[in-house]
């Protein structure tokens, strides 16, 4: 089921390695919770397009990609730049709060302040923040010290 945690993919994403651990310490985010987001957002298609029109590896918005410089959304690299960027400008804002900083990128900003700090109720983003949370630990838990 699409749900299941997919090993195969992550197998996929050895691909953007370089690109991934760049963008995550520019930003100072984790890596593997860069992986994980991009894992639930585009399966690591770098051409992948939401119907709402989010493009690319972690599914940028056209305005979250002005407002991080991105000037194609569909390169693997400024995509997960700016995906990077702003994910670390949400943990920030929300208060090292990684669930509402998740919920945030999949609703937005406003979708969690008008919640009251809470994960806004949409069924989506319900789901979205522990499925990207489980593949994060899975891949925490999986690392091998160098």
């Amino acid at each position: 089921s699409g749900q299941r945690y997919n090993a195969a993919l992550l197998a996929r994403s050895a691909l953007y390695d370089p690109i991934i651990e760049k963008a995550a310490a520019a930003a100072a985010v984790e890596p593997n919770l860069l992986r994980a987001v991009i894992v639930v957002e585009s399966g690591f298609n770098s051409r992948a397009v939401s119907k709402l029109g989010a493009v690319g590896l972690m599914q940028l918005m056209p305005a979250t990609a002005r407002r991080f410089g991105v000037s194609d959304r569909y390169d693997p690299t400024q995509n997960v730049r700016a995906g990077a960027s702003y994910l670390k400008f949400l943990i920030d804002r929300f208060d090292h709060d990684l669930k509402l900083a998740l919920a945030a990128y999949n609703a937005g900003e406003e979708a969690v302040a008008r919640s009251g700090g809470q994960i806004p109720p949409f069924s989506e983003t319900q789901a979205y923040v522990p499925r990207v949370l489980r593949i994060y630990q899975k891949l925490v838990a999986q690392a091998r010290p160098i």
